[in-house]
């Protein structure tokens, strides 16, 4: 009878610690999941902050596009422009 109580216990011990072991086990692996997900969700406040930025620049370009001072910054850069009787140095060290 008292083999019985005896080996009723352990049984129920084992059990009990197998549980707990299983417990913990779902429990890191959740808890990686969720770091990877607070990974993911940190790239991907970065990038959308990036592109509300270029956005906003794009927005501002937009508005500018038609006065004289952008329109004589792009003839400059870009097309190589520039006034009447303008001297223009070219720095032969770039």
């Amino acid at each position: 009878m008292k083999k019985q109580l005896k080996s009723g216990k352990i049984i129920k011990r084992l059990l009990i610690l197998t549980i707990l072991a299983y417990i913990i086990y779902i429990f890191i692996g959740q808890q990686k999941t969720l770091d990877s997900y607070k990974t993911a969700q940190k790239y991907y406040s970065e990038q959308l902050n990036k592109k509300l930025a270029y956005q906003k620049s794009l927005y501002d370009t937009k508005d500018n596009i038609n006065s004289k001072d952008y329109i004589e910054k792009v003839a400059r850069e870009k097309l190589d422009m520039y006034l009447p009787n303008e001297r223009v140095y070219i720095d032969k060290g770039n």
